[in-house]
């Protein structure tokens, strides 16, 4: 596996991003045409296309929803934990200072790293991304969905 930092971290799921997605837009274009090319039909081939945008979106949001707010808990667990093991203090009081988003952004950098750029982060009030270019020794998470 390729080493994971700041430019690579983003990842992709290959048949919902490059075959459904895909098709169903493939699909929804074809529907336009059909509107466009048979006027007689027209209402059957609109109700085909809010088919087709409802389904596409209902399934974005449901592989979305429930894979990432879980992992979203598990992340926030383990930063918790680090934390903690690193600077024997809690890190519920600081957690409330930062966003989700800081948080997450975080969890790549080292142990080395970790406790001075969350003191960074909450008295510079860094962004994720400011956080991500901040970290010098990247540790990545290729277990994220």
């Amino acid at each position: 596996m390729k080493e994971q930092n700041y430019n690579n971290h983003v990842r992709y799921y290959t048949s919902h991003h490059f075959v459904f997605y895909p098709v169903v837009t493939i699909a929804f274009i074809i529907s336009i045409r059909c509107t466009i090319v048979y006027p007689a039909q027209s209402f059957v081939w609109v109700a085909i296309s809010c088919l087709l945008v409802l389904i596409a979106w209902l399934s974005y949001m449901m592989r979305q929803h429930y894979a990432l707010n879980n992992q979203n808990r598990i992340v926030r667990l383990e930063l918790r934990f680090r934390y903690y093991i690193l600077t024997g203090q809690r890190l519920e009081p600081i957690e409330q200072k930062l966003s989700f988003g800081q948080l997450a952004a975080l969890r790549f950098a080292s142990d080395e790293e970790l406790p001075a750029l969350t003191e960074r982060a909450v008295n510079e009030h860094l962004s994720s991304d400011a956080i991500k270019r901040s970290i010098k020794d990247w540790q990545p998470d290729n277990m994220r969905v």
